[in-house]
């Protein structure tokens, strides 16, 4: 015997939904689906009347959904948004050049102004010429900083007064229980944050309109809606931690449905006993960027690529910050440690 949509009490269910398991019909979780993401929005003001907001476009499934669902809400709603696709390019052969693909129909479909901005264009290095040097070991660190900063390039020679991203509610518990093995108290702080409020000159605020929508959920909407999206994984990705945090979430959630929304409630009401010593935001002597050291990771890093030492970027190498930024050369024993080892 067929059931029958738990809301509506009238059409077949076509899904139970993993966050609440209702059974509903397309319809009834299309409507329940965009109003939990409406309701995340207003209640906490991620937007004003009259903004330009670029939305952070990979042609993935998240990002892709966002962009459809922004869409959507802006005219049901009149949020009375100016809404632009801002993708980044990496440079990763057979990965990046097809899901730029992607956003490229999603442009066309959703009839939204798009700017893609480049590794290449940017530092003068793609991420398949980073990989070559440094290997499959630390890449995503490279990536995830340069590609942060790219979005803000961007979203700045777009002039938009904020950048949404796709996080939804698995990439922030992710993110909570990589801190936590890590013992970052810093990022730890921040990372449930459903917004940043600028952090000086040169950075965007950022925004999370999926932070509370599961992954599960966002495959069944793209897929119960048609949508076009790019569904590959980065070919260098296999090895990263994010990875180790992502398979142990999916077991809590098999066990306990609701472990997702622990996490992230969890990492919402955590606190830092006072004493304890946090960075100091200040900004990168050589960009301007954010920084709480004298320069940015994204320069350390370039510095270590240009110089031939890819591990400068990686650990704690502070004090080599100052050498760096009066051109002073390294001795023989730092540039040994610095080199790249071989893969």
């Amino acid at each position: 015997m067929p059931v029958l949509c738990s809301s509506c009490a009238e059409k077949r269910a076509v899904l139970k939904r993993p966050k609440t398991a209702h059974s509903l019909c397309k319809e009834c979780f299309f409507w329940a689906f965009e109003e939990e993401v409406h309701q995340t929005i207003v209640s906490a003001q991620l937007f004003k009347h009259g903004e330009t907001v670029g939305i952070g476009a990979s042609g993935g499934k998240d990002s892709t959904v966002l962009a459809h669902i922004m869409k959507v809400l802006n005219e049901r709603y009149n949020y009375g948004l100016k809404l632009l696709l801002l993708s980044v390019d990496e440079g990763i052969t057979g990965y990046r050049d097809d899901s730029l693909e992607t956003v490229k129909r999603n442009q066309q479909q959703y009839e939204l102004p798009l700017k893609i901005v480049s590794y290449e264009e940017l530092y003068g290095w793609t991420m398949d010429a980073i990989v070559k040097q440094v290997g499959l070991k630390n890449n995503c660190t490279f990536c995830g900083v340069f590609r942060r900063q790219a979005l803000d390039r961007g979203a700045m020679m777009l002039k938009v007064d904020k950048i949404c991203t796709g996080h939804n509610a698995d990439d922030v518990a992710e993110t909570v229980l990589m801190n936590v093995l890590r013992g970052d108290i810093a990022r730890l702080r921040r990372c449930t944050a459903i917004s940043t409020a600028s952090e000086g000159e040169g950075v965007v605020p950022r925004c999370k309109p999926l932070k509370y929508a599961y992954e599960k959920e966002i495959v069944l909407y793209a897929y119960f809606k048609k949508l076009d999206y790019f569904s590959t994984e980065c070919i260098y990705s296999p090895n990263a931690y994010r990875g180790h945090a992502r398979t142990f979430l999916k077991d809590l959630e098999a066990v306990r449905p609701s472990a997702i929304m622990d996490v992230i409630h969890s990492g919402e009401n955590l606190s830092v006993r006072e004493g304890v010593k946090m960075p100091v935001q200040g900004t990168c002597s050589r960009c301007g960027y954010i920084s709480s050291q004298a320069l940015c990771k994204s320069c350390v890093l370039l510095e270590g690529l240009n110089r031939g030492l890819p591990r400068l970027g990686i650990g704690k190498h502070h004090r080599l910050h100052r050498k760096i930024l009066s051109q002073q050369p390294l001795t023989q024993v730092e540039e040994r440690k610095l080199k790249a080892v071989d893969f």
